[in-house]
């Protein structure tokens, strides 16, 4: 590619990437901290794939979702996981109306811009590939006819570590559904004073809506034409095949922990999530910088550790770590 592309390509990002700042700063209004959280939520919606969360309760998780719908103007709506809860309740069901003598069609929460899954592996498996397979083929089948879901469409679903008890953990093959996996931290000390003061002067600000849905679907466009060198390629598939064949990366020692390595999934992801983060940025062109940067949430869920692993306290994290540590950066 020519200088002068990237050039022209650099000028047309920093201009269509404007609203971004913008956007942060409003949910900065609001979200006290948490700046990971909001930069992960806006690489989500930008690449235009879905968010595991996984957190303690009372980290602001519903409350930056929301705030995000908020600033994009959209419809939002929460779904809270339970064991009794029916796919009919995610997706919606036919109705009998007796004034018409004919069934009606009653469409479920999953019909909105923003879902949010709360503790989706507190429910059954029947209902988690419900939402599932929404995510996946981005429409809906009730009795006969199917529905397209509205665009933009991001689920942000979360996880409680903590409760293991009557919980059913999402499978492997499901979990790779999710672009990003993002683990959520207690706030600073100074963080959970301003979020105490807020509290207590009872003043919450509000987001407003600085964007419309319409002007995230075309962001996604652009985001599309980010550039991508061969060498940033190669890299990402490097790093893929180090979570699958370590040897080749003379990382013998870690082979032993991982079951199993990430998905070709794993790989698109991690080329669309660094285009995003390279939006973020608002630069035409991807760096090896912005792989790293989102490489654990793209893969701290696609890799399986073995008993071996666990046995020695080895979390996904570190593998990663190492993982990106023995690569050959471009």
């Amino acid at each position: 590619m020519e200088s002068i592309n990237i050039k022209e390509l650099n000028d047309r990002i920093q201009r269509e990437s404007s609203f971004v700042d913008i956007l942060t700063m409003e949910m900065n209004k609001v979200i006290v901290g948490q700046k990971h959280l909001v930069e992960n939520l806006l690489i989500g919606l930008l690449a235009n794939g879905h968010i595991l969360l996984e957190g303690v309760p009372g980290l602001a998780k519903t409350l930056a979702i929301n705030t995000l719908s908020r600033a994009v103007d959209s419809k939002f709506s929460r779904i809270q996981f339970t064991p009794d809860l029916l796919p009919a309740d995610v997706l919606g069901t036919l109705i009998y109306s007796q004034k018409t003598e004919q069934f009606q069609i009653k469409k479920g929460p999953v019909f909105a811009n923003f879902v949010l899954a709360d503790e989706i592996n507190r429910s059954p498996a029947k209902v988690q590939s419900a939402l599932l397979e929404a995510m996946q083929e981005r429409q809906v089948t009730i009795g006969e006819e199917t529905f397209k879901l509205p665009e933009p469409f991001l689920v942000m679903a979360t996880q409680n570590p903590i409760e293991q008890e009557g919980t059913y953990p999402l499978p492997e093959a499901q979990l790779d559904r999710f672009m990003l996996k993002v683990v959520v931290t207690y706030p600073k000390k100074e963080e959970e004073r301003q979020i105490i003061r807020m509290n207590n002067s009872g003043t919450f600000p509000k987001a407003q809506p600085v964007l419309k849905p319409e002007d995230i679907v075309r962001a996604r466009e652009v985001v599309k034409d980010v550039y991508m060198d061969e060498k940033i390629e190669r890299y990402i598939v490097d790093i893929v095949y180090a979570t699958r064949t370590p040897e080749d990366y003379g990382l013998g020692k870690i082979a032993s922990m991982i079951s199993y390595g990430a998905s070709p999934r794993a790989s698109i992801s991690l080329a669309m999530a660094s285009k995003a983060y390279a939006f973020i940025k608002r630069r035409g062109y991807v760096i090896p910088e912005d792989v790293r940067a989102v490489c654990y949430e793209v893969l701290r869920h696609r890799i399986g550790l073995t008993y071996e692993a666990e046995a020695e306290n080895m979390t996904t994290d570190q593998i990663i770590s190492e993982i990106i540590n023995a690569v050959e950066v471009p």
